[in-house]
């Protein structure tokens, strides 16, 4: 990078960090100190607003950098990732958004603890999602440390790690600071950044190739070293039964995973209604579909113009593709029309990491202190503003966690990262959830045993994975303990938890009293389809 890329691009990034810290300063100021106002924004927002920040939160490193860039480096394959991500908002749609924002206040413990024992469910599930965002926010980390490395011209892991630390430091900023309201804004601003940087680089590709989209595949398979391979099924998940179980795996955890992520599931208590909920993720699946529509654009068209080669040389997990790819459509290294939107998309991207990192952050710190605390500590201990001291405490803990993990793994793909976020929610969020919202006879045994007995194999299989050890491409690679083949545990984990759910709904034979369940599950049942006593 020229002096004068790294100076413009370092500008707008300066830009955009102190616009948002006034956001939270101004936020700040309006808080109360109350835990509806600093979990969800008070629930003012509107759906049109809450279905921008949602999008925002959703729309992450991983698909701005990591979606394009396996694009960029496996053709067809890669673009498996957008359709798990885009399908899996019809799960969301149909199954959860209006019946957790009926059945909750702040977290998915919320929506258990209606209908079971409070204590144990609630530390089940703080468990549960401090794990999935710490996760979330590894992926996050890495996308911010390959970023600022190819902004200042620095490969070592000296500037990587002082990017993660950065990053770090800022999102616990955000969040202690501001809380919810301070979250969204960043979030709204942060979609309509991105979906506009997004559309000035698909136009500029498709003008490229003077809108030819067969012209623009045919380049790519070209310069993809693979040939016509490349547009077709199988050069990453095609080599063997592994690699096919492995793509398996991976889509059921992105099409399920969603539904379990708890900073969407937060997002749906910003708003004062459950048919807010709703056109709230309506407005998200419009926003997010395009959005993923011109990723696959961007991801062929860096493949197209700068050639695999250049794209794995960069960045061997291709996390810097589109980046790239905005240098040269603007005209290349050293021209003026280059720099600036380089300058632009590198600035973009950065926001996207700042505003997801922030709502992730505050979704895990909220677990912490709603779920966790209130049930490890005495009631008499508690108060509404030490909750939310908790909360912001969590935060600073949290963000040193993902901070240590960022710099472990930061030579993994971002998206392949969060593929491995969204197979832990899908194994542990989801079967409890669904069980609770649909199954009368479900108890509170059930839903622990199906936090754990989808999270810790999770957990477990990806310790035991290629991932690990085993291979040149580990975190770990000058051992092999590696026992389970797949890199993706989804396929086995989630099974996993739904069935431990149902084996201890079942085995809880007379210790649970009848009566007294089916009476809480009717009371869920309307209030999840009525509103009837929500929040």
């Amino acid at each position: 990078m020229t002096g004068n890329q790294q100076s413009l691009a370092l500008l707008l990034f300066g830009v955009f960090v102190a616009g948002t810290l006034g956001i939270t300063t101004w936020a700040g100021r309006r808080r109360h100190g109350s835990p509806e106002e600093f979990y969800a924004g008070g629930r003012l927002f509107s759906p049109m607003e809450n279905g921008f920040a949602i999008a925002g939160d959703y729309m992450s490193a991983a698909s701005f950098l990591g979606i394009s860039g396996l694009i960029a480096l496996f053709g067809y394959d890669g673009v498996l990732y957008c359709v798990g991500f885009f399908v899996a908002w019809l799960v969301v749609l149909l199954l959860v958004a209006e019946l957790v924002r009926n059945c909750g206040r702040f977290t998915l413990a919320d929506v258990l603890a209606a209908r079971m024992r409070e204590r144990p469910v609630r530390i089940a599930a703080g468990v549960s999602s401090v794990t999935v965002c710490v996760l979330y926010l590894v992926a996050q980390m890495v996308g911010a440390g390959s970023l600022v490395a190819l902004l200042l011209g620095e490969t070592g892991a000296h500037a990587r790690t002082w990017t993660v630390i950065g990053v770090g430091t800022l999102m616990v900023v955000f969040v202690t600071l501001g809380g919810m309201r301070a979250t969204t804004w960043i979030q709204i601003i942060k979609a309509v950044l991105l979906m506009g940087g997004a559309i000035a680089l698909t136009v500029l590709v498709l003008v490229r190739f003077q809108g030819d989209i067969d012209a623009l595949l045919s380049s790519a398979a070209r310069h993809s070293g693979h040939g016509a391979d490349f547009l077709a099924p199988g050069l990453k998940y095609g080599g063997d039964w592994t690699a096919r179980l492995d793509f398996v795996s991976l889509g059921l955890a992105l099409v399920l995973g969603t539904a379990g992520l708890p900073h969407i599931l937060s997002r749906f208590y910003t708003v004062p209604t459950a048919r807010a909920a709703r056109r709230s993720v309506i407005w998200s699946i419009g926003l997010i579909g395009g959005f993923y529509l011109m990723t696959i654009v961007l991801g062929f068209g860096a493949a197209a113009v700068l050639g695999t080669d250049a794209v794995r040389s960069s960045n061997a997990a291709g996390n810097t593709a589109v980046p790239l790819l905005a240098l040269d459509l603007g005209g290349g290294a050293g021209s003026t029309g280059g720099t600036v939107l380089f300058a632009v998309v590198a600035a973009v991207a950065f926001a996207t990491i700042l505003a997801v990192v922030a709502g992730i952050t505050l979704a895990s710190s909220a677990s912490v202190a709603h779920d966790l605390y209130a049930s490890l500590s005495r009631r008499a201990d508690r108060t509404p503003r030490s909750e939310v001291a908790v909360a912001r405490l969590a935060a600073v803990g949290i963000g040193a966690a993902a901070i240590g993990l960022g710099l472990l793994v930061q030579d993994l793909n971002v998206a392949f990262l969060v593929g491995l976020a969204f197979a832990a929610a899908a194994s542990a969020n989801l079967p409890v959830l669904l069980y609770s919202l649909f199954w009368r006879r479900f108890t509170t045994r059930g839903a622990v045993w199906s936090v754990y007995g989808g999270l810790v194999p999770a957990v477990v299989l990806v310790v035991l994975s290629p991932v690990v050890s085993g291979g040149p491409g580990a975190i770990f690679p000058g051992v092999d303990f590696h026992v389970f083949p797949l890199e993706n545990p989804g396929l086995v984990s989630v099974p996993l938890g739904f069935l431990a759910g149902w084996i201890g709904t079942v085995t809880s034979g007379a210790a649970v009293d009848t009566a007294g369940h089916a009476a809480k599950h009717a009371e869920t049942e309307v209030r999840a389809l009525t509103g009837a006593g929500a929040a």
